[in-house]
């Protein structure tokens, strides 16, 4: 009896490390004239349903697709108690398509990835934020490709590739918090090729997020996003630029992108081969370039 009990709690162990979680999951459809008329929609249904709603995203060579970006109070005091990386996990995405198709990101597979060892603690903020989604927007089926729970704990595409936590990811260090944030929000608003999207800054807990529009020539979000045919998820946009302390950084793109398409092959991938730099080079910018050494040079 005692071998027995000890095989069933075995595979219960491996069952939940091996089982598939997707990235986004489909709401229900809604009828609209067009991508900014199912945006609306949604916005309201996410307020009905307790959400914040703090920024909408149209991507320039993406027609008919859009983005609404909204935040729920118990998460984000959720993520403020994991802090680091998890101010990733501050913004919930919902994608929408001129044919009333609605998606949203799976809180079970992204806080996996973004709380990783802290995920079991944290499950039941997440299965609440899950059910409060559902209720507001539907709960279809899984869509976007899936990963196994295990490999979301220490995500990444493949072997040698970047994690969350990357050296790579590191942008720009400033002199406090308050002017790691007031550098990128200037960044941001002078446009060109980075724009905001939204903002969740908590100044008690020293964590910012920014979500950024990329508009660089052939590096644009639309673009990219139709090379590697990823266009139906636009939920996995727009990219972040995140605050911890005084340092700015942002999730490095190789993993990043991989995390939101886990569906996309090596081959589509290729199409956008030299996208990580050229997204570095323009998160850089955004995090502007004074260093803590540099200052200390110049005192």
């Amino acid at each position: 009896m005692m071998m027995r009990w000890i095989t069933t709690c075995a595979l219960l162990a491996f069952s939940a490390s091996t089982w598939a979680i997707s990235p986004y999951i489909q709401g229900d459809s809604i009828s609209g004239a067009n991508a900014q008329a199912i945006a609306t929609a949604v916005e309201t249904k996410l307020k009905n349903g307790g959400f914040k709603v703090i920024g909408k995203y149209f991507p320039k060579t993406l027609a008919g697709y859009g983005v609404v970006v909204a935040t729920d109070e118990n998460m984000l005091d959720t993520v403020g108690s994991v802090g680091g990386n998890a101010i990733l996990g501050a913004a919930i995405r919902v994608g929408v398509k001129a044919d009333g198709t609605v998606t949203y990101t799976n809180p079970d597979y992204w806080y996996r990835a973004y709380f990783r060892k802290g995920f079991a603690q944290k499950e039941p903020a997440v299965k609440a934020l899950q059910a409060k989604l559902q209720d507001a927007l539907g709960a279809g089926k899984g869509v976007g490709g899936d990963e196994s729970a295990g490999t979301l704990t220490n995500y990444r595409y493949m072997i040698g590739m970047e994690r969350i936590d990357s050296p790579k990811a590191k942008l720009a260090e400033h002199g406090s918090f308050a002017e790691a944030v007031k550098a990128v929000r200037d960044n941001l608003a002078k446009g060109g090729k980075t724009t905001k999207v939204y903002e969740v800054v908590m100044p008690d807990r020293k964590l910012a997020v920014f979500g950024v529009a990329m508009s660089d020539g052939p590096n644009n979000d639309g673009d990219w996003l139709k090379k590697i045919e990823q266009q139906n998820l636009v939920a996995g946009l727009p990219y972040e630029v995140i605050v911890v302390g005084d340092t700015v950084s942002s999730p490095y793109a190789r993993f990043r992108i991989a995390l939101a398409f886990p569906d996309v092959g090596m081959g589509q991938f290729m199409r956008i081969s030299s996208l990580p730099e050229a997204v570095k080079r323009m998160m850089e910018t955004v995090a502007g370039t004074v260093k803590k050494e540099e200052v200390s040079a110049w005192q």
